[in-house]
């Protein structure tokens, strides 16, 4: 009789379990659809949308501009440069506008304003891509002064927030979107100076600024980029900045960490850097976030190496 039970038993626990398994799996299998049919939902009226971004002299922005405008955007691609802006007009179409914006200089960001305003005119602006940046002076700690970090930081972090916050009238007209590109080193701090902490800075501005602006229709998403050969990453800049830092620190410092640390320090980096960095700068979600309609709750996209 209770072999009988426990036999029993067991029958009931396997069909429990597999109940339960089952279940998890369609559960799963669902949840897959929903998101695939939510993420292939493109955006519409392309040729009416705006968008300006930051940073398109080389590397992401550049590539970016340039696939907007071929998906039909109305671009305003901000430049560092005039040489810049002459060469990225000169591969686009006739629909997309350059200027020339230095994202630390306040007057240079209300010019940009004026300009965008302009052009859009009462629809908005439909989406701002925060992505200009540097990374140097990158290095060890000590070899930094307090100019060394703010120099970064201008350009990452407080040039972020004074461009997005200058924006913001425009982008709340069209409940638009904004696209704040952080970095794998915006999660984990690697190298010394102000490149970590700039991009520690855009997530969390990023994050209230997606809360705040949650009523008023407007999309927030990062973009944590993981090693990519860009200027960013060009180990001759990083190299040359590396011994200036070396070259003016006091001997007593120097002695402290060796004569072979710096070139030392330079091979290592030269070695990971050339195994980590991709030359395929397309892995990036970047259009991504503009392309496909967001879901319902608030999204952050994130898209490594």
């Amino acid at each position: 009789m209770g072999s009988t039970d426990d036999l029993t038993t067991y029958l009931l626990e396997v069909i429990h379990s597999h109940l339960l398994v089952t279940c998890a799996l369609l559960l799963a299998t669902a949840a897959a659809v929903l998101r695939h049919v939510r993420d292939s939902r493109e955006v519409d009226g392309l040729h009416r949308r705006h968008v300006l971004v930051t940073g398109c002299d080389s590397g992401f922005g550049n590539l970016l501009a340039r696939r907007l405008d071929a998906k039909g955007f109305h671009v305003v691609a901000a430049c560092l440069t005039r040489r810049g802006a002459a060469a990225l007009s000169a591969a686009a179409s006739r629909r997309l506008k350059t200027l020339v914006m230095d994202v630390t200089d306040s007057a240079s960001i209300r010019a940009a304003l004026e300009f965008v305003s302009r052009e859009v005119g009462e629809r908005g602006l439909w989406g701002l891509v925060n992505n200009a940046g540097r990374s140097v002076p990158i290095g060890p700690t000590e070899w930094m002064k307090l100019e060394d970090f703010t120099q970064v930081l201008d350009v990452n972090l407080i040039g972020v927030i004074e461009v997005t916050l200058q924006f913001l009238p425009l982008l709340k007209k069209a409940q638009g979107r904004v696209v704040n590109v952080a970095s794998i080193l915006g999660r984990l701090s690697l190298p010394g100076g102000g490149y970590c902490l700039s991009k520690w800075g855009v997530e969390a501005f990023s994050d209230g600024l997606r809360r705040d602006m949650r009523h008023f229709g407007i999309k927030v998403s990062i973009i944590e980029p993981g090693f990519f050969k860009t200027d960013v990453t060009r180990l001759d800049l990083i190299e040359a900045d590396l011994k200036r830092l070396w070259t003016r620190l006091p001997q007593d410092v120097k002695d402290s960490y060796g004569k072979t640390y710096l070139d030392d320090y330079v091979e290592a980096q030269a070695f990971s850097m050339g195994v980590l960095c991709s030359p395929d700068l397309s892995k990036t979600l970047l259009p991504t976030c503009f392309f496909q309609y967001p879901s319902i709750k608030d999204i952050s996209k994130r898209q490594l190496n």
